[in-house]
């Protein structure tokens, strides 16, 4: 072996060494040490920010700030990897690479790392909580091994968001996978938090609308995610028409085609700006529907007194996500109210599915 060779793997041994140890403590310090009903509730969070996290992230460009995976030009961090950066910066200035990009992406990739590393200790939690004559409502293993089964493909759509360079269906997919992390660890949290409301004959009537609001968010969300990975949240400047005119010219069979790359069509020309608005007009039409659903929810459930925390919560986001989705039309796409966005759909998503599972819940919980 040569001596360059043995310079290069020794190198590598180190990154690994300082990539890998820190999540090995980590994960021995929440699978040994945190309760599980923290270690979940810490979880939820830390997703939710890493939700926010990757807005920013594909906001600022910034997706493809390290082009390789899961590393920095092979390194653990852009510091080392500041030589090619600096190269590929040189060789396309107003490309996708510098180094600041690199530290976004990268530092977004730590956060992911630690979130898998969190839901990998839930599941030896509930695991060996399973095996206890005692356990309590944390003991049920489905749900735990379903988040890792989740967070493995969700790596899995990250790697392939950078390889695939960006391909709209892939960043969809992996943005929707994390907003399934945060639905599905808000009702693990809800599990654990044994939430529940009033008598079953009083919550029969808003069990419907409960699902329903929940059916027609996460459509809007796919519809948002399809926007945000097409670019196309300015493709209509104008409030509360578009260019104008109620009904813009739309080319629903380009903006819809799935397999295609950023930016083209299935031919391969480029998408037209009548793609981009039927994009936007759909998720527009979406956002209506949504409101009308979610908010008639929120003023079911203020008639039952269990359910006013819920009904609060969700009205209240639910006018600060209307406020957010026109700011960001007529200020042209301010970063942080983009990234307050995305952020208040993952609450409005928490909110119904932790609505939901008190609403489907029994009056008490068997032991």
């Amino acid at each position: 072996m040569q001596p360059s060779a043995i310079w290069q793997f020794s190198l590598e041994s180190v990154h690994a060494l300082i990539w890998g140890g820190p999540l090995l403590i980590a994960l021995i310090v929440f699978a040994r040490l945190v309760p599980l009903r923290a270690l979940v509730i810490s979880t939820t969070v830390v997703t939710l920010v890493l939700v926010m996290l990757g807005a920013y992230v594909r906001l600022t460009n910034a997706g493809l700030g390290c082009p390789d995976w899961p590393g920095c030009y092979g390194k653990f961090s852009p510091g080392f990897a500041a030589e090619q950066i600096s190269a590929a910066e040189a060789e396309a200035p107003a490309g996708p690479v510098s180094l600041p990009k690199a530290w976004k992406e990268m530092v977004h990739r730590y956060l992911a790392s630690l979130v898998g590393v969190m839901i990998l200790a839930i599941a030896y939690q509930a695991l060996r909580g399973a095996r206890r004559r005692d356990a309590g409502p944390g003991a049920k293993i489905g749900l735990p091994l379903a988040l890792v089964l989740l967070v493995v493909l969700q790596g899995l759509f990250g790697k392939w968001t950078v390889t695939l360079l960006l391909k709209p269906v892939i960043v969809t997919l992996h943005l929707l996978g994390g907003m399934a992390l945060v639905a599905l660890l808000a009702w693990l949290s809800a599990r654990l938090l044994e939430l529940r409301a009033g008598p079953p004959s009083m919550l029969r009537g808003i069990r419907p609308w409960a699902l329903s609001a929940l059916i027609v968010l996460v459509l809007q969300i796919v519809l948002g995610g399809w926007v945000s990975t097409n670019y196309a949240a300015l493709a209509c400047t104008d409030f509360p028409t578009c260019h104008g005119r109620w009904l813009p010219p739309m080319d629903f069979d380009h903006g819809f085609h799935f397999l295609r790359e950023l930016g083209m069509t299935a031919q391969g020309e480029p998408l037209s700006n009548d793609a981009l608005n039927a994009i936007h007009w759909a998720h527009r039409v979406g956002a209506v529907v949504t409101c009308i659903i979610v908010g008639w929810t929120g003023l079911r459930s203020l008639r039952i007194r269990d359910l006013h925390g819920y009904a609060t919560a969700l009205l209240g986001l639910l006018a600060l996500q209307v406020a957010l989705g026109i700011t960001n039309i007529l200020a042209s796409l301010p970063l942080p109210a983009a990234v307050a966005h995305n952020g208040v759909a993952a609450l409005l998503l928490m909110t119904l599915v932790m609505l939901n599972f008190a609403v489907n819940s029994p009056t008490t919980f068997r032991r």
